[in-house]
């Protein structure tokens, strides 16, 4: 696996849309502001023709523009880590258009976004071999005091090797078009949702995993089964003796589409040489479907495997999340802290 330079000091940032951009409030104010900040910090910031673009369908341009930002900045922009500008719908449209050949040529870059952005945050450790970043996109950079999540995202970026989880997330964002520079509005309570490899649910104590984490959106995820750009099978044969985390959060699917994903991804023989799954809070957090509740959804598909499951963790859609080197190697351990069992990630 080929890990980019960190960042350092006075280095450049790049920034693309191969996904939303940002056109719109509270994106468009958001973003300005995190150019300001890091410009302030001493970086440098390369804008892509698309960041503030939104004439496309589900992303910022066409899939052919949106395609050639990413091979251009990738392949021959002097920039040192790169940023998405946002997630969006129709990412996946942009993927036939990137040349992955080209990049596992050039030399390693950070890239770092989420969401929509799971099409290269997870297809770059796969296709190229090279490490991404499941992290915050660029406008988050924006808010006016970075929460801890934040800091943490941009650690990973200039060399720090270890997160911890959050003890309150966001139910409902305070961030709007009126107040785009606001905080995470944390008020509820991190309660994770544990299960042993004998299926124990754990609650106290210490549990310990290590291996090679990979994953993303499963809503992007379930998109990519059987394509050409699945290659899984191969990534997990050649990882075979790391072992294998996945990391999985979930936007527009409800409790069933949770589990019709993880059924395809499972049919589709992904989950080989597992040694554990870190499953983040769904969108639809606390909302059950027919009786199927979230967890439930996830857990009875993934049980069959008798390895750790660690669910309701801070991954995705309902912040704070805790950033995820996708390809890298990790010892994950859950422990007890003073409000309950809590994930801390040390990459290896």
């Amino acid at each position: 696996m080929r890990y980019p330079d960190f960042l350092k000091e006075n280095g450049t940032i790049g920034c693309i849309a191969p996904s939303f951009g940002c056109n719109i409030e509270p994106y468009h104010s958001a973003f300005d502001n995190a150019q300001r900040k890091w410009k302030d910090m001493g970086y440098q910031v390369l804008l892509g023709p698309n960041c503030y673009e939104g004439s496309g369908i589900g992303i910022s341009n066409t899939p052919e523009k949106c395609g050639a930002e990413v091979n251009h900045f990738f392949g021959e922009e002097a920039c040192d880590v790169i940023i998405s500008c946002g997630g969006g719908e129709l990412m996946c449209e942009v993927v036939s258009k990137i040349d992955f050949e080209r990049i596992a040529r050039a030399k390693a870059k950070w890239y770092m976004g989420f969401s929509d952005n799971t099409n290269l945050t997870f297809l770059l450790p796969v296709l190229c071999d090279t490490a991404a970043i499941y992290g915050p996109c660029a406008p988050a950079f924006g808010m006016r005091k970075w929460h801890q999540a934040l800091e943490d995202a941009w650690g990973i970026l200039t060399g720090s090797r270890e997160v911890t989880g959050y003890p309150l997330w966001e139910k409902e964002s305070l961030k709007d078009e009126d107040h785009p520079l606001e905080p995470y509005h944390v008020t509820e309570p991190k309660k994770l949702v544990v299960y042993d490899a004998e299926g124990k649910k754990k609650e106290k104590g210490e549990l310990k995993i290590t291996g090679r984490l990979i994953g993303g959106c499963l809503d992007c995820l379930d998109t990519l089964v059987g394509t050409r750009f699945d290659k899984v099978a191969e990534f997990n044969d050649k990882y075979r003796e790391d072992g294998i985390i996945w990391f999985m959060e979930a936007c527009d699917l409800n409790p069933m589409g949770i589990r019709r994903a993880l059924w395809q991804l499972k049919e589709a023989g992904w989950f080989q040489y597992l040694r554990g799954f870190l499953i983040g809070r769904p969108l639809c957090f606390g909302e059950d479907f027919l009786g199927l509740s979230p967890q439930r959804a996830a857990y009875d598909i993934l049980k069959e495997y008798h390895v750790p499951v660690i669910m309701d963790a801070d991954l995705g859609h309902l912040p704070p999340s805790m950033p995820i080197i996708s390809g890298a190697m990790a010892e994950l351990t859950v422990m007890e802290k003073g409000y309950g069992m809590e994930t801390i990630i040390r990459y290896l």
